[in-house]
């Protein structure tokens, strides 16, 4: 392994650190910890959005570089992609790369649908509680699919990185 192929992989597997362990950090251990709060419905999703929103400062940086990294060390094969369906290295490859673009479509609605005016209406008291609270529904869903699909993408990983 070359010095480079070394930093590279260091590179992906930090980012992966960061996007996945931060999802996972979010769902499994801030959200719960935030139901069982005395504040108000109102103001734990307020709580969340602001931590998701600082989340996304390291988050999304971190989701590029994967992006790139895995692109760059997949692009003997990428180059020619009928060669993907020959191997079970490329048939993962293939799962894993459309995997990634379902976790990008997901975040991207996920980030769209809390995006400042609608925490401006949810601070303000613009949305009825039962309006917050389906909101809310739909963005744990989000996140949580969102996380689900990123720990496939590194099962995937782990596969391609075994050869197998």
């Amino acid at each position: 392994m070359t010095l480079e192929s070394a930093i590279l992989t260091w590179i992906h597997l930090v980012s992966a650190a960061i996007w996945v362990g931060g999802g996972i950090f979010l769902g499994a251990v801030l959200a719960p910890v935030l139901k069982r709060s005395s504040l108000s419905l109102e103001e734990r999703i307020g709580l969340m959005i602001s931590v998701g929103r600082r989340f996304n400062i390291v988050g999304i940086p971190a989701l590029a570089a994967l992006i790139a990294t895995g692109v760059y060390s997949a692009h003997g094969l990428l180059a020619s992609p009928h060669l993907l369906p020959e191997s079970s290295y490329g048939v993962y490859l293939s799962i894993k790369m459309a995997l990634v673009a379902a976790v990008i479509a997901a975040y991207v609605i996920h980030v769209r649908m809390i995006g400042r005016g609608v925490e401006e209406r949810i601070m303000s008291g613009q949305l009825s509680e039962a309006q917050v609270r389906q909101l809310r529904r739909r963005i744990i869903i989000l996140g949580e699919v969102v996380t689900v699909l990123s720990v496939a993408i590194l099962f995937l990983a782990a596969l391609l990185d075994a050869g197998v």
